[in-house]
């Protein structure tokens, strides 16, 4: 192990691969910054420059642009509300507020600080535990699967204030509702498409990312004449960049629970970023007390800075399933799979021995992109932060051009942007009438990830629930699941609103 720690440094400082993982960081951090494009379409877009690479540089770049862009995607979600990827959905909850409240450049800062600490506690946990890790990711199978996406699903309580849980259990069915539109995720047969080949392929989460949280808050934005000034940034200074050495004190153990939580999560095949964001939120959200619960979804500090050292660490965490059993953890490794490929390299448990100058560079290039994505991002967030000082006129016609432009790339159909906007008019008139939006986001997110694994559980046990009992894991995760639901009902839940802005 040391012997291959030490050839690892050696490939991943070598000068060109440094220019490699800082380049990729680069380039990864703008692109996760633009609402629909990102890590699975950067690291595609990276794909064609590594050809004439060799294996380690071209792993390296492409390694560096998936961080970089996952990064970088909270910038978006902090300043206009526009979570480009389910992975920072959950930073619009506290980072939004913060940004509005004229604390963008602390958000920004502590954004950044808790991404490197999520990725830095990622990338050794990466280093130190891989075959373990791997060990345990495969004694999890569907009906694991299937009991961990229920419990997900019980993170709406953390999205609900006393006395509103029915209607962010409700919102929450609608979002999965809305999952279930397009082809059947085991027959491939198509299912309530209204006979339009427009919604064969279902929604997009971009869709409904973009008309629920970035289009439906600049139409409420002008509704209620916020953006009636000259400059819509006004009252949304980029404010001081420092933290306390209270708010330090208060943010450093959430950053470490939430890191070591979200590398956890993120080893499971299949789980990803996004479900470690939202289950690490709804866990710190409960593990509050007093005021400091009151602060969630209002500009809360330990609320920014959970779910982004989870989705860093959970992204690291993918690498595991990937390098030791050649399994993509999320769509980004699967696409990093079909590189490793083309490069005549077959990741799993040989990989070790045949390529360890691939394993162990990549590994420790992730410890070095975490510190080029520190370096550059900390002198940047002032300008970042100017976004915030664009006059209304012009940042209202860019925001819905993020919107359009994001959407239309999904798909090239512009019959999408036209349900974009039929779902923006739907939400508003929810959020007038006090419904929360995150929910329908959480239930379309994991809602096919449970109906897939559900079908397969069946399938395996002969159509019998038989395996949520008989097998010890599911078990543990549901007597969680039950034991989660219980206190949100005895305590009547509270709802957060649905992005985070204070009612």
């Amino acid at each position: 192990m040391f012997e291959g720690i030490s050839n690892g440094l050696a490939t991943a400082l070598a000068p060109f691969n440094l220019l490699m993982v800082t380049a990729g960081c680069f380039a990864g951090t703008f692109i996760g910054m633009l609402p629909g494009l990102g890590p699975i379409s950067a690291v595609a877009l990276m794909i064609p420059l590594t050809y004439g690479l060799d294996p380690a540089s071209g792993l390296i770049l492409m390694a560096g642009v998936y961080y970089g862009a996952v990064f970088g995607g909270s910038t978006a979600s902090i300043l206009i509300n526009a979570p480009g990827t389910a992975s920072t959905v959950a930073t619009t909850f506290d980072g939004y507020p913060l940004a509005r409240a004229g604390q963008a450049g602390r958000a920004l800062a502590l954004a950044a600080y808790a991404s490197f600490t999520g990725g830095t506690l990622g990338a050794v946990g990466l280093l130190v535990a891989a075959p373990l890790l791997a060990n345990l990711a495969l004694g999890f199978q569907s009906p694991e699967y299937f009991a961990l996406m229920v419990l997900g699903l019980t993170a709406v309580t953390a999205f609900t204030e006393r006395g509103r849980v029915l209607p962010a259990c409700m919102m929450t069915v609608l979002g999965m509702m809305l999952g279930t539109v397009g082809a059947d995720t085991i027959s491939g047969l198509p299912r309530l498409h209204l006979g339009r080949l427009d919604l064969i392929d279902g929604f997009s989460f971009l869709l409904l990312a973009m008309a629920m949280f970035a289009l439906a808050e600049v139409v409420a934005s002008v509704l209620d004449g916020r953006f009636r000034s000259s400059a819509a940034g006004t009252d949304r200074n980029l404010g001081t960049m420092r933290l306390t050495r209270a708010e330090v004190r208060e943010v450093a153990p959430v950053t470490g629970r939430s890191s070591v939580l979200g590398f956890l999560i993120g080893v499971l095949p299949g789980v990803g970023a996004t479900l470690a964001s939202f289950l690490v939120y709804g866990f710190e959200r409960n593990l509050a007390r007093g005021a400091d619960r009151e602060r969630f979804g209002r500009g809360s500090l330990r609320g920014l800075a959970a779910p982004e050292a989870a989705n860093n660490a959970a992204s690291t965490g993918s690498f595991v399933p990937l390098l030791t059993l050649g399994i993509p953890g999320s769509g980004t490794t699967a696409i990093l799979l079909g590189a490793l490929i083309a490069y005549g390299i077959q990741p799993g448990p040989r990989l070790f021995v045949e390529h360890p100058d691939v394993f162990w560079s990549v590994i420790v290039s992730m410890y070095v992109g975490n510190v080029v994505l520190l370096l550059l991002n900390l002198p940047l967030i002032p300008y970042f932060a100017r976004l915030l000082r664009v006059p209304g006129q012009l940042l209202v016609p860019l925001v819905i051009l993020f919107c359009v432009t994001g959407v239309y790339l999904v798909s090239f159909n512009t019959v999408d942007i036209l349900i974009m906007v039929a779902i923006c008019v739907v939400a508003l008139v929810l959020k007038a009438l006090g419904f929360p939006l995150a929910p329908v986001l959480l239930g379309f997110i994991l809602g096919d990830y449970l109906e897939a694994n559900l079908q397969r559980s069946l399938i395996l046990y002969d159509g019998s629930f038989r395996f949520l009992w008989e097998r010890p894991a599911c078990l543990v995760i549901m007597l969680v699941t039950l034991a989660v639901a219980v206190a949100a009902v005895g305590r009547g839940g509270r709802r957060l609103d649905d992005v985070g802005e204070p009612d």
